[in-house]
């Protein structure tokens, strides 16, 4: 079920115009619609809310006053934010059609822990959305990962997710999505600098027989003259 937000058409154009719209609190925005694209205005605090409440990809109704059709069923495309002031600089919304199918990026969520933790694993989590193809008023909110089911030194890839039918996954099957694993790396490197130092000494070691023969050499050398 598509939520509802209001918005304006905007009339004027450029930087300074669109500084001033956020100066009045007003979120700048562009609909690439099916036939063409619409500027317009938005709350920014409504849509953030309606996002908080939705997740990234909920479906919007979004009524704009001035525009040639009463509503847009709509999806957030894109968000920038203020490179320096805190808060959303401009949005892009597409606008859909319910009857076609859509690709979106899907957020994947680690829950729970998994039990290799408690044996000194640490969890990497390598894919953190999921791309894929399905309806839109089928697009689940989030795609879960159940970390009690991990073990250690277990790596869970793209095609091990538990998705509905109706989904289409877009990533690759092989892709890593999580893994827990030991933290070896301190313990290889203290080894391999401990070999780098016994070679050290060794080499030294081996070079101290031949420095003294040349010692003797040159001191009977010395005396014979």
């Amino acid at each position: 079920m598509a939520v509802a937000l209001a918005g304006k058409i905007r009339e004027g154009r450029g930087k300074g115009f669109n500084r001033r719209l956020r100066a009045e609190g007003s979120l700048p925005a562009v609909v690439y619609g099916k036939n063409s694209n619409v500027s317009v205005t938005i709350q920014p605090k409504a849509l953030k809310k309606i996002l908080e409440e939705g997740g990234i990809n909920v479906l919007i109704d979004l009524a704009v006053e001035g525009d040639t059709e009463k509503k847009r069923t709509v999806v957030l495309k894109e968000h920038q934010e203020h490179p320096v002031k805190e808060g959303w600089f401009h949005a892009d919304f597409m606008e859909i059609d319910m009857r076609q199918a859509i690709k979106v990026q899907v957020p994947i969520v680690l829950v729970g822990h998994s039990p290799g933790e408690k044996q000194g694993g640490i969890v990497e989590h390598n894919l953190h959305a999921l791309f894929i193809r399905c309806l839109p008023g089928e697009i689940p909110e989030k795609i879960e990962v159940l970390m009690a089911d991990v073990l250690l030194d277990q790596v869970v890839h793209v095609s091990d997710l538990k998705v509905l039918e109706n989904l289409e996954v877009l990533d690759p099957p092989s892709a890593a999505v999580v893994s827990v694993h030991e933290v070896k790396v301190k313990e290889e490197k203290a080894e391999e600098e401990g070999e780098e130092v016994a070679e050290a000494a060794d080499e030294a070691a081996g070079d101290a027989p031949k420095a003294e023969a040349k010692e003797d050499k040159e001191t009977k050398d010395s005396k014979d003259k």
